[in-house]
């Protein structure tokens, strides 16, 4: 990768939130430079729509007192420009970009304006062409990496792997079920099958979502459309219930019935983000019998360590990466892509920042 030659001010096209249950504005966005100490101009390649960003264009954390501001928090890109401190990156390296802080500086959030109104931003956005970057949140990578691959270690690999490797901590032979079939849960599958989990159950009600999981290496599914689930994992696991269960739904009642599912004793990981204000029901006794309730941050990920092992896991073939990505789209189209996560077809859409070769 060649070393970019940028000038401040900075102008470059991003999609950022104005207002809740509308589509992103698509404009050009101003960094006027220079940048503070511990910021990172990143060229930013690619970046993965998660499900935190729908959460925060529909709004259901609460009354968003930000807007209008920047979205996105995986993504992969080059550094171009540091700031005064910076160590743990140089121009010209290649990152991932993550919400999860690992070492390096917590930078101050970049000021950005669009028609002379400031949009605001946090340590990381990757909805963007170029994006200032708290140190913290870069991970530098060998040169060479495909860089739609590289951005979803950002959070969808790194989380659905993490909360099986770290939060449930499941040992060869444990029985696993995971409830919901994305990016996360795929990962979470494949975490699965890395320390030879068994039976490896995926539920979801996408018949596309259910074939990746069984591609991926999941030994049952279930589609809870057509089947009773809490039966059907019964009859899989002789009545025992499964040792973990990973829930990467926000549905209330899908957490509970997906907590039913569990063995007593085992442990319970709750990736999703529930809506604000939301509650679930729980069986008391079930808990002081040594069903684990856990919720999942970013599964437990210390980037520094983890993003570069699940990089070289996949080139030893251990992981399927390339096969999460089910269609690459352009920053222009970037509400399409919003509209596919939501239909659940399973997969992560990635946005293309540049459509020159990269």
């Amino acid at each position: 990768m060649e070393i970019i030659e940028i000038t401040y001010p900075l102008l470059f096209k991003a999609a950022f939130l104005e207002q809740n249950n509308k589509p992103l504005i698509i404009d050009d966005v101003m960094f006027s430079g220079p940048l503070g100490v511990g910021q990172v101009l990143v060229r930013i390649y690619y970046s993965g729509i998660c499900g935190k960003q729908i959460e925060e264009i529909k709004g259901t954390g609460g009354p968003d007192p930000f807007l209008p501001h920047m979205l996105g928090h995986e993504g992969s890109g080059v550094v171009v420009d540091i700031g005064p401190g910076v160590k743990k990156v140089k121009p010209g390296d290649c990152v991932v970009l993550h919400w999860l802080k690992g070492s390096g500086i917590d930078a101050e959030t970049p000021f950005y304006t669009c028609n002379e109104k400031r949009i605001n931003a946090g340590w990381i956005t990757t909805f963007n062409e170029y994006g200032v970057i708290s140190e913290n949140r870069l991970t530098p990578i060998p040169r060479g990496t495909d860089m739609a691959i590289a951005c979803l270690l950002g959070c969808a690999v790194t989380t659905g792997i993490g909360t099986v490797l770290h939060d449930a901590k499941l040992c060869p032979g444990d029985s696993i079920a995971i409830f919901g079939c994305g990016g996360v849960g795929l990962s979470a599958v494949q975490g699965a099958v890395l320390v030879h989990g068994h039976p490896i159950i995926a539920i979801d009600r996408n018949a596309k979502s259910l074939d990746m999981a069984l591609k991926f290496g999941a030994s049952h599914t279930i589609n809870p459309d057509s089947e009773n689930v809490l039966e059907k994992i019964g009859l899989i696991t002789g009545g025992k219930g499964v040792n973990s269960v990973i829930i990467t739904v926000n549905a209330p009642q899908v957490i509970e019935m997906a907590v039913k599912a569990g063995a007593i004793p085992g442990t319970v990981s709750v990736i999703s983000v529930p809506p604000a204000n939301s509650t679930i029901a729980v069986d008391p006794l079930a808990i002081h019998r040594r069903r684990t309730l856990i919720g999942s941050y970013g599964g437990g990920t210390v980037p520094d360590i983890d993003i570069p092992r699940y990089l070289a896991l996949y080139h030893r073939g251990h992981l399927k990466l390339k096969e999460l990505i089910q269609t690459i789209i352009p920053l222009s189209r970037i509400n399409d892509g919003i509209d596919a996560h939501l239909s659940g077809k399973g997969g992560r859409c990635i946005v293309r920042m540049f459509d020159e070769d990269m």
